[in-house]
């Protein structure tokens, strides 16, 4: 509750910063040529011969994203160690806190925004639209860096992958890469949304790994440092 009114409080900072965000959207999208990631736009076109692929897509998106992660959690709770519902679910809020921040201090407008650099908006050229009518007015549309979309689906894998079953860990992993997929296609966010997501979930992990894994452990600071099991 309290980073969903965070969120909240952070869409209404977004309010107004239309501009701020198309700006930092150029400079994502130049650093992304300069590190010659893959280009979102190529990607849509090859997808393009794929039947009803965009709104397959747009439904992948806006259906899944929440109801998988709620799902996620009430299942550690209920079905799994203590420990390990405890350790996902920190994790789950170190990565979407400093996502958050992120959203607040580097509004960004997401690929989709921009026709004349080769992309669609497939939410609103093919639907269901998750930006239109009465859900625009809850939705963030400038808090695309970074991709927590890719961010909670990558945790979920690595969480299942680490605690899980096989047939449940894979699961996590499927759902992970049709997340990534998802996202490009429906040009909802930029791969450096996804990559710095990710690493902010690498940041948690080095601080929580999982439960019977060794944590760093500073005795004093600048001083010792000691390894423990977690």
């Amino acid at each position: 509750m309290a980073l969903y009114l965070a969120y909240r409080f952070g869409r209404l900072i977004g309010l107004g910063r239309e501009d701020v965000a198309h700006g930092h959207a150029e400079l994502v999208h130049r650093t992304q040529q300069l590190l010659h990631l893959p280009s979102e736009a190529m990607i849509q076109d090859a997808v393009a011969v794929i039947p009803d692929v965009y709104e397959l897509a747009n439904r992948y998106y806006v259906a899944l994203h929440f109801p998988v992660i709620v799902a996620f959690l009430l299942w550690g709770f209920l079905a799994r160690p203590r420990a390990e519902y405890a350790w996902a679910r920190t994790l789950l809020i170190i990565q979407t806190s400093l996502a958050l921040i992120l959203h607040i201090a580097f509004p960004l407008a997401p690929p989709r925004m921009f026709p004349e650099w080769g992309f669609v908006d497939t939410m609103a050229v093919f639907g269901p639209n998750a930006y239109g009518g009465a859900s625009a007015s809850v939705a963030n549309q400038y808090a695309a860096m970074p991709s927590l979309h890719i961010g909670w689906a990558v945790l979920i894998a690595v969480v299942l992958v680490r605690t899980a079953p096989r047939p449940i860990a894979a699961l996590g992993v499927l759902h992970a890469a049709i997340t990534v997929v998802m996202v490009v296609i429906t040009a909802n966010h930029w791969l450096l949304d996804g990559i710095v997501a990710t690493a902010l979930l690498g940041l948690g992990l080095a601080l929580f790994p999982a439960p019977g894994r060794h944590r760093i452990h500073v005795s004093a600071p600048g001083r010792l440092v000691t390894w423990t099991r977690s």
